[in-house]
């Protein structure tokens, strides 16, 4: 199950790396290079003239609407979306014609206390258009693509520039209304080298920490530590293998833990990468899930015998953190996928049938075990009955008991 689960969060990953391609021609302009951007299918392509500071560029980008918007930008001070000028590309409310703005992203659009209103830009900008891939006859629609052309005069000597790019679902009047707050929605910023055409490395880190991190999470806290609560329910019912039990429940539940502590950590980093970017509900429940799992191991340093009068209240202790942190662990596993923007691929596919799976089992042995439990009872009443010779011992069937989940 772990390696099937693998293998779809691998093959998603991939299909993320490859879905966009670049391209340095365009209907109108061939240009020196092109880059694929990190997010939205998007890419750029672009001529640098570094005897005059001039930048002519192309950024090709999707619409997710028909009545949508796309836009492209650069923020001349750092990597955010707040204050960006921006040029952004949508139909025309009257003509239904594509039209290209002009937009400044103050803190005020940010934080949505008043409509994004056109307004020149404070850039050398010196000329600017919009065209929909595909000639005249184009219509817009959803993953209709467009071209926002742009020639910007860059300031001497600077050759690394901070853009930004994003689409939305639709415009009211001429003001575009907040784009959508999936992870790839929020992380569509790159830095890069216009003279060397390299990009940051920064956001290549921030793909491989965000594998990582969902590949860790999903496996360990979506998967092992369930599995291991499973272990410490049904094989200790099973005289036969004696205390072997707690050795197999340990052995899966404290590397599950650490590792999971290793993917918790790198979504910790990511936070503090992405400032920008949050994901509040994602976020606590991460905490939570990893307190409660501290709180299980720490337990394990206080664990009374089995003849000491605290172990009950030990037990309803081990056992109530241990569902909580499992159901807890599950839930942010699938609001991971949602915040990665994964919520529809083979990832979380693969997932749902590694889980579901796991719950098959459960129910199977959890029917078994009710089975035995209602049998050993009516053998038990028939022994107090006189019945059945107290020597019998019901075909040698185990006793199983429902105390809990977890030792």
């Amino acid at each position: 199950m772990i390696f099937l689960l693998f293998l779809f969060l691998s093959i998603s990953h991939l299909n993320t790396a490859f879905s966009a391609h670049c391209s340095t021609a365009t209907a109108s302009k061939t240009f020196q290079k092109c880059m694929t951007l990190p997010t939205q299918q998007a890419s750029i392509a672009w001529t640098f003239h570094p005897h005059n500071a001039t930048l002519d560029l192309c950024f090709f980008g999707t619409f997710i609407s028909p009545s949508g918007w796309v836009g492209w930008g650069i923020n001349p001070t750092s990597p955010e979306m707040t204050g960006t000028r921006a040029l952004v590309a949508f139909p025309d409310p009257n003509s239904g014609q594509l039209v290209l703005l002009p937009y400044i992203l103050d803190p005020s659009v940010k934080l949505q206390k008043s409509s994004l209103l056109s307004r020149p830009l404070d850039i050398h900008l010196i000329s600017s258009s919009a065209t929909l891939y595909g000639g005249k006859m184009a219509t817009i629609h959803n993953g209709a693509t467009v071209q926002i052309y742009a020639t910007v005069k860059l300031v001497p000597n600077k050759t690394k520039i901070h853009h930004v790019w994003n689409r939305g679902l639709y415009v009211q009047g001429y003001s575009p209304t907040i784009h959508p707050t999936t992870s790839n929605d929020l992380s569509s910023i790159t830095t890069f080298d216009v003279l060397f055409g390299s990009a940051a490395t920064q956001h290549n880190n921030m793909d491989m920490l965000k594998f990582v991190h969902g590949i860790l999470n999903a496996i360990t806290w979506g998967i092992l530590l369930p599995m291991g609560a499973v272990t410490a329910r049904y094989l200790r019912n099973i005289q036969a293998l004696g205390p072997t039990w707690f050795y197999i429940h340990s052995g899966i539940q404290l590397p599950a833990f650490f590792l999971g502590t290793v993917g918790f950590a790198i979504g910790i980093r990511m936070g503090e990468m992405s400032p920008g970017v949050t994901y509040g509900f994602h976020r606590k429940l991460g905490f939570a899930a990893f307190s409660l799992g501290a709180l299980q191991t720490l337990a394990l340093l206080f664990r009374p015998k089995t003849t000491h009068k605290f172990r009950k209240y030990w037990k309803s202790y081990h056992h109530l953190v241990g569902y909580s942190c499992v159901v807890v662990g599950v839930v942010n596993v699938f609001q991971g996928f949602e915040v990665m923007g994964e919520g529809r691929s083979y990832a979380k596919l693969g997932y749902c049938l590694c889980l579901s799976t796991l719950i098959g089992v459960c129910i199977a042995l959890e029917v078994n075990s009710w089975v035995i439990f209602c049998r050993k009872s009516k053998e038990e009443k028939m022994r107090r009955g006189g019945l059945v010779s107290g020597s019998e011992k019901g075909s040698g069937i185990h006793s199983v008991t429902h105390s809990g989940i977890l030792s």
